[in-house]
């Protein structure tokens, strides 16, 4: 049967309408990324890169990421760019960096590379086994927090104070006023388990927003904006700079460990394990995801990664990838609905980053808070993140804790010490050696 040779389906074991009622549902639960992804670009039209381009880069990244992941894996994950990763690109590399977003695409495409290259030796899993789990957990909740700070930001929540560097907005801003409303409608889509909830909470804001005279909307259909202001837009004269090696390293890092966590995450929590409790294709998942990566980052988007949303559609029985099929085929529809998702105020998206932080800072729960040794590297990991508005950093400096610590619990603690964390506490320190020179 061709649904078996394409998508790995089973007659005897799949149905075709859940494969096609799970793609649907996953879509729905991931579909704010079209909304929230050019409003965190947003702040890079000034430099030349367009929003209306970036919503076009974000969905043809997702088209190409997920229907990598149905014929090569041929299983039921979603991808699109991913968050945190979109928030390190702006305001980490081009913002707070100084670098140009022509600068940030060629890491992320070198970083794709990297990655094909990584599952190709099946060096990715052997990587992620070296880190200790406590900086992993703490990586995933640092960026949640930095994902949720943007997310206030954005929405005019916290704003700057001479005196305090942050503070909160006065409440006679209508556009606070909408933020909290959706931060409310939000929290109550999530508590409440309504699919898609966050994507109706952003809607639901967004039209509350029009008789405050927030939301403006001209139309909804319209042809896709053109790509071509972001296509194969590289910078290739500091390819060989620290900066880059620093970048692509901070791509690589975490992309790796949120793309093997939510593959192993949503594979345990619906069976699809062997009887040894191992993700069955895993090497092939972990492939669609460098490809996807780098197709992105020719398209003009940032680090394209899978979507733990995708348990969504596993849990009403998405198991093949044919699910991932109709995801993609529901991301081509919304190609033509780019006014509804680019006219979205700010306000009606920056709560959905909220509660993406919330779901993110979930990850801490796997630290070991009684161990100091294990729990100061982690804590400094979760506060540099945001406080330096700075993914990479927190990596850094709580890499370089972990060592330190580890070193003063004597032999022991420095036999847990791998020989790759090693390697990496002293690239780190001399990084930040280098840049007080």
């Amino acid at each position: 049967m061709w649904l078996e040779k394409l998508f790995g389906f089973n007659p005897g074991q799949n149905n075709v309408r859940t494969e096609i009622f799970a793609g649907i549902t996953t879509f729905l639960t991931m579909a704010y990324i079209l909304a929230v992804n050019p409003g965190i670009f947003s702040a890079l039209e000034p430099q030349g890169m367009p929003n209306s381009a970036v919503f076009t880069a974000t969905v043809l990244a997702s088209i190409v990421g997920t229907l990598a992941m149905a014929f090569i894996a041929k299983k039921p994950f979603g991808l699109a760019p991913g968050m945190g990763m979109n928030a390190f690109f702006v305001f980490g590399v081009c913002l707070g960096m100084g670098h140009t977003w022509q600068f940030a695409l060629t890491a992320v495409f070198i970083e794709g590379i990297l990655f094909i290259l990584l599952s190709l030796f099946k060096i990715r899993e052997l990587i992620a086994n070296a880190i200790p789990s406590s900086l992993k957990a703490a990586i995933g909740g640092g960026i949640g927090l930095f994902i949720a700070f943007v997310g206030l930001q954005n929405c005019g929540i916290v704003i700057s104070n001479e005196n305090t560097l942050v503070s909160l907005a006065e409440f006679n801003n209508p556009s606070v006023i909408l933020s909290f409303i959706g931060l409310f409608i939000c929290g109550f889509m999530t508590v409440r388990h309504i699919p898609g909830g966050l994507l109706w909470g952003i809607l639901i804001t967004a039209l509350i927003g029009i008789p405050m005279g927030i939301t403006h909307w001209d139309k909804i259909i319209s042809t896709p904006p053109s790509l071509a202001p972001v296509f194969l837009k590289f910078e290739w004269s500091q390819i060989l700079s620290w900066d880059m090696f620093i970048v692509v390293f901070a791509f690589l890092f975490v992309d790796l460990f949120d793309t093997i966590g939510t593959v192993i995450a949503v594979s345990l929590k619906s069976g699809m394990v062997n009887k040894d409790g191992k993700v069955e294709g895993i090497g092939h998942m972990l492939m669609a995801d460098a490809v996807a990566t780098t197709a992105g980052a020719c398209l003009g988007a940032s680090t394209t990664t899978t979507y733990v949303e995708s348990a969504a559609g596993v849990a009403v029985g998405g198991r093949t990838g044919l699910t991932a099929f109709v995801i993609a085929v529901c991301f081509a529809l919304a190609l033509f609905f780019s006014p509804l998702f680019l006219a979205i105020p700010m306000a009606a998206t920056g709560p959905a980053l909220v509660i993406v932080g919330v779901l993110m800072i979930s990850n801490t729960a796997g630290i070991q808070w009684d161990d100091f040794s294990e729990a100061i590297p982690a804590f400094i990991t979760l506060l540099m993140t945001p406080l330096c508005y700075s993914i990479s950093d927190g990596i850094m400096l709580g890499t370089i804790m972990y060592v330190l610590m580890k070193l003063c619990k004597g032999i022991d603690g420095i036999r847990q010490i791998s020989p790759t964390v090693w390697v990496l506490f002293a690239i780190f320190v001399f990084r930040y050696v280098y840049k007080s020179l």
